[in-house]
């Protein structure tokens, strides 16, 4: 079972490219089209993959029993990173932002299902405070860590490292040449990396940032060379996991006309700001434009637990 997992993580992965179809797509005379790397693995899925890929591999090459990352309470990676680790014989350890979390976490696994799901998958938790938190990439708080949980393998929050947009390169073929622009919704800034490096020099990169703030063309620059890429900052609904009825309806009426689920977090906003600036003109009639889905679909389930509490209208499975 191991080695047939690990052989998981030794493929690479072409997945389809889906036609869309929105009324504003036909009025501009531009094509979309989104590439389904969500299918991938329903908890590994899109960029968790592409990200862990080639970390699973060296944390084998380098005999790490265990896996040790960072996240919040509703993180992707987490999920991923315990899944990925359970499937490939790895122990995975949590360290959460948050450390009312830990107080009943019998109570907080019924109420989060990405932390059950994680937990399900054999991952130990740490809850720390906020404050804690913001000291992750310090070497002290790291050596702590080590003294108290071993040898393990770091993989970074959300997993953004150069192994990661190693593998978040993967996700282009040579197919993907025809189009003109890739979007995508941006995080830590891995993914879209990855995407401007294995990018043609006739293209331009599009990225969606899920956050406010303009710390993230720094951490891109510590990947890439290219200039082919710009972010578009208007589109995060107020921050990272911030929302409001629009973009709640817009994932709703988008999954229904193209069968596509779109998260909230990443994907729903990339979709709603590329489908806004077409409908702006932004880009040229005839321009050919691949989305990349990059997963996170898993995560829907706890965001609506949230909606219900509210009284709001909750995303629509498929």
């Amino acid at each position: 079972m191991q080695n047939l997992e690990l052989s998981f993580f030794n493929q690479n992965f072409v997945t389809e490219n889906q036609q869309i179809q929105h009324p504003v797509l036909k009025k501009k005379e531009v094509s979309l089209f989104i590439k389904r790397e969500d299918l991938i693995h329903p908890f590994v899925s899109g960029n968790k993959f592409r990200k862990l890929k080639y970390n699973i591999l060296e944390a084998k090459r380098n005999k790490k029993s265990v896996l040790l990352t960072f996240g919040g309470a509703f993180s992707n990676h987490i999920v991923a990173t315990a899944v990925a680790a359970n499937i490939n014989g790895f122990k995975s350890i949590g360290i959460v932002r948050g450390e009312e979390l830990g107080v009943d976490l019998e109570k907080t696994l019924l109420q989060n299902s990405t932390l059950q799901n994680a937990s399900k998958n054999g991952m130990q938790f740490e809850f720390i405070s906020r404050e804690k938190f913001r000291e992750k990439t310090k070497k002290e708080f790291i050596d702590q860590l080590k003294e108290k949980y071993g040898n393990f393998y770091l993989i970074p929050e959300g997993g953004t490292n150069e192994l990661a947009v190693k593998g978040c390169e993967e996700i282009l073929t040579e197919d993907d040449s025809k189009f003109d622009y890739i979007c995508v919704a941006v995080g830590t800034g891995g993914t879209i990396s990855g995407l401007i490096n294995a990018s043609k020099p006739h293209q331009e990169v599009l990225g969606f940032p899920a956050l406010k703030g303009d710390f993230l063309k720094h951490e891109i620059l510590k990947f890439v060379s290219n200039q082919n890429w710009d972010l578009q900052t208007e589109y995060h609904f107020g921050g990272y996991a911030k929302y409001n009825s629009e973009l709640i309806g817009f994932i709703n009426d988008f999954s229904a006309e193209n069968s596509v689920l779109l998260d909230p977090i990443y994907t729903g906003k990339m979709l709603f700001g590329l489908l806004d600036l077409i409908e702006k003109n932004h880009f040229k009639k005839g321009t050919k434009i691949l989305a990349i889905h990059t997963g996170g679909v898993q995560g829907i389930q706890g965001f609506n637990q949230k909606l219900q509490k509210k009284n709001q209208q909750i995303i629509k499975s498929l």
